[in-house]
């Protein structure tokens, strides 16, 4: 975590592995502070996670027992606030809006009675989240818990055969750096590799995982027959079970993905191999390691996953 202000106080911004090369990056990606003045590692963690949160300072009003993520505390607990925690077990990221958005702080374990004296008065925390990964099916063996997108989990496993998603949509890859086949995970266990083959996953082994953000507003994205923007185009804003019989398109080889996160799928109606989408423009989809696929249906990602 890196921090706002000297001595772990003020806004704070969760940094995982890789390359922030600008002030203007940081921002877009949800800093909201333009300078950086401390920092603390986040140590892995090996076993259960607990949190007791409550609605007032010096655990005063309602209180609930945490042991994985939720994404509302006022849908899942009809509480309206968090301001005093008292982590027992595990790391934890704490969030100003539902669906993990908003100023953030990082909590190891130990009693907060009142998240004041940590710089951040006036905040109020709504959700949590958290996605483990296991070595042997049936959720044993070794296990590695991640807060957000990981490029390379051989660091930390030497094989993944089951996973538990807490809450909320990830993308999981068959190669590091996000680069292979894909697979959309949302909410639920998946106990075993043969499961998640049944569900649609073609291949064995899950290397990287990226976190689909939740997005609120418009989805909006142009698709193109060709690379490069070439032949024919058309504009999206919702669901397309077959581009051919909607556009008259054959294929799909490149796009450009202004508003929200979408799923893109080699056959008609949602089947097939997949790649998910984030904003931004996709020239060629042969340099995300997916060359020679066509694809013929896309799916926006709504919070509804």
């Amino acid at each position: 975590m890196v921090y706002e202000r000297n001595n772990y106080m003020g806004q704070q911004f969760f940094m995982k592995r890789g390359e922030y090369n600008d002030m203007q990056r940081m921002m877009s990606m949800g800093m909201m502070f333009d300078n950086m003045r401390s920092c603390r590692m986040i140590p892995y963690h090996r076993g259960q996670f607990r949190m007791k949160i409550y609605e007032r300072e010096n655990y005063g009003g309602q209180s609930n027992e945490m042991m994985d993520d939720c994404d509302n505390i006022q849908d899942r607990y009809r509480m309206s606030d968090c301001q005093s925690c008292n982590v027992m077990d595990g790391h934890w990221l704490m969030y100003e809006q539902a669906h993990y958005k908003g100023r953030m702080m990082y909590m190891r374990p130990g009693e907060y009675r009142s998240f004041k004296d940590m710089g951040m008065s006036g905040m109020r925390f709504m959700s949590m989240r958290r996605i483990t990964f296991y070595e042997e099916k049936n959720f044993q063996g070794r296990s590695y818990e991640c807060m957000s997108d990981c490029s390379d989990m051989s660091s930390y496993l030497t094989r993944c055969q089951s996973c538990r998603v807490e809450s909320g949509c990830f993308m999981v890859y068959e190669r590091n750096n996000y680069m292979g086949q894909q697979f959309f995970m949302k909410r639920g266990e998946y106990n075993d590799m043969q499961r998640m083959m049944s569900m649609g996953m073609m291949f064995d082994n899950m290397r990287s995982c990226r976190m689909i953000p939740y997005h609120r507003g418009q989805f909006r994205m142009k698709i193109y027959e060709r690379e490069n923007y070439g032949g024919q185009s058309n504009e999206m804003m919702d669901d397309c079970d077959n581009i051919q019989d909607r556009y008259r398109m054959s294929d799909c080889q490149s796009c450009n993905v202004m508003d929200g996160h979408w799923l893109m799928y080699e056959q008609a109606h949602y089947k097939g191999r997949m790649m998910y989408m984030r904003p931004g423009e996709y020239r060629s989809f042969k340099d995300m390691g997916m060359s020679g696929m066509r694809f013929m249906s896309m799916r926006r990602v709504t919070d509804m996953c």
